[in-house]
């Protein structure tokens, strides 16, 4: 056992995972720190996954019941565990996602606040009551817990999004079966020994939280049960476009959060400055693995040269290395098909006229892991290769000289995540989020595309999929709404002024 395999394993006792591992499982994990093999562990069957959505189900009919403030109660006992374990969790993410430190501490510090989030809404799932034109009567609405929640998870934050749905699915009166990416099931097991715990503590339904393990065949299961009537899947818009018909086939419903193409407009009157250090985050934090990375640059051509050499000086001094070192600002890919993807995209983009400003070459670094040099290409134009999203540290720069054209260059990606603007001009602000701007799901002005907090409703439009999570009222999405009237007189009166008699 190498010793990152057992530090994981005793990180996994800790947490109360315990060993998940068997020699014959047909699962393999590894680190991409070093490629090395941290262990394997068995799939599902199809007839196991079946059994445990059966499970989830039935304890649904019971927590359903539960008041949603003493609901609240088990999700606070889920956050005081991240509390308690915050460290050891965050350097799971790192071991097998290959985050640096600082940002799978910020992992669990999301977990933490969306727990906070949603212990306080359990106590604020309210509806409308509404007018109603029929005397001595009330009509109101009322929200209701909607069933078991299938969650779908990609690799890169490998326990955030398990937290932003079912931290609200479980004050909402739901029950969620987690199937994770095969590349980080180690954190799911941990995340689920936490959940069991606290549910224990909270006094819970058994199976109310549940992980599938295995392959697509697994996910396929939660896709097709009818007894799951949302299926929440993050990853690839490729992904999406196979899950959502399935799900529509049965009539349920989808929430999608899938690829992005996010870019940055850089203004002739921005703060260079505060430009370059939101630009570079958004570019290289998490090696560029995050669905919300900057990949599109869009500046005005008075300003390129100069934003584009610091740029360059930047890139060329970021620490590369093991996420594990304080040190590190840049990790690694998370294995060769991601790091093979970089280079070929790398290469068309110069095939297509792009000049290597710097990177593109593999770091030097020990082990069997996969770093790069993150690479920034100056493009003559926005061909397929820039629309299209390449999972890793890949900044392409485009030209504008006319504002009304930046906007067209930033829309005309068929991604629609997140967005930003570098400016000081009130009015190129105030267009960039409003109706005729930009046509993502999230539009910031004088910050990076990437990273968000949880109080804000995160998602996109176009082929990201359309779906919100987190904070304001994506809740609505967990529960089934009941429009209800209550006749309270000795008359029938009947809506529009219809008579029967």
């Amino acid at each position: 056992m190498t010793d990152i395999a057992t530090r994981a394993q005793e990180i996994l006792d800790r947490l109360g995972a315990g060993n998940p591992f068997t020699p014959d499982g047909d699962l393999v994990s590894r680190s991409p720190i070093d490629g090395s093999e941290l262990g394997r562990l068995r799939s599902h069957t199809p007839d196991e996954a079946a059994d445990v959505i059966g499970r989830a189900h039935a304890a649904f009919e019971q927590w359903r019941t539960v008041p949603a403030p003493i609901r609240g109660q088990f999700v606070r006992e889920l956050g005081e565990l991240l509390r308690e374990h915050k460290d050891d969790l965050g350097a799971l993410v790192s071991i097998e996602a290959g985050k640096i430190v600082s940002e799978g501490l910020g992992e669990v510090q999301e977990m933490i606040d969306i727990c906070d989030l949603a212990v306080g809404l359990s106590r604020q799932l309210h509806g409308l009551t509404i007018a109603t034109e029929r005397p001595g009567h009330r009509m109101m609405e009322q929200w209701h817990p909607l069933g078991v929640i299938g969650v779908i998870s990609a690799f890169n934050f490998p326990v955030a999004v398990w937290s932003w749905n079912a931290a609200l699915a479980f004050v909402c009166g739901d029950a969620v079966v987690w199937k994770p990416s095969e590349k980080t099931l180690l954190t799911a097991l941990a995340c689920q020994a936490l959940a069991v715990e606290a549910g224990r503590r909270a006094g819970v339904p058994e199976g109310l939280s549940a992980v599938l393990i295995g392959d697509r065949t697994v996910g396929e299961v939660l896709v097709d049960d009818p007894r799951v009537p949302l299926v929440s899947a993050t990853g690839s818009t490729r992904m999406g476009k196979e899950v959502a018909p399935r799900v529509a086939a049965r009539l349920g419903r989808t929430l999608l959060e899938l690829g992005g193409n996010n870019a940055a407009i850089v203004a002739p009157s921005a703060d260079l400055d505060l430009a370059v250090r939101g630009i570079v985050f958004s570019a290289v934090g998490t090696a560029g693995q995050r669905c919300t990375s900057l990949r599109r640059i869009i500046v005005h051509e008075s300003i390129k040269d100069d934003l584009v050499a610091r740029l360059k000086a930047a890139y060329e001094t970021l620490p590369i290395g093991s996420p594990l070192e304080a040190s590190t600002l840049v990790g690694p890919l998370v294995d060769e098909p991601a790091f093979a993807a970089f280079g070929a995209a790398v290469e068309t983009a110069q095939g297509d006229g792009g000049k290597l400003v710097t990177g593109g070459t593999q770091a030097d670094v020990a082990g069997d892991g996969f770093y790069v040099h993150p690479a920034i290409v100056d493009m003559p134009h926005q061909s397929d290769i820039v629309k299209a999203e390449t999972f890793a540290p890949l900044l392409y720069v485009l030209t504008y000289t006319d504002f009304a054209d930046a906007m067209v260059l930033h829309n005309e990606v068929a991604q629609g995540l997140s967005s930003s603007i570098f400016t000081l001009d009130v009015r190129e602000a105030e267009t960039f989020v409003s109706v005729v701007g930009s046509d993502c799901g999230i539009a910031n002005v004088n910050i990076g595309p990437s990273g968000a907090e949880i109080g804000g409703a995160f998602g996109g439009e176009k082929e990201t999929g359309g779906g919100r999570e987190s904070g304001s009222d994506a809740w609505r999405a967990y529960m089934r709404r009941s429009t209800n009237t209550v006749n309270y007189s000795t008359e029938l009166p009947l809506a529009q002024g219809v008579e029967f008699v």
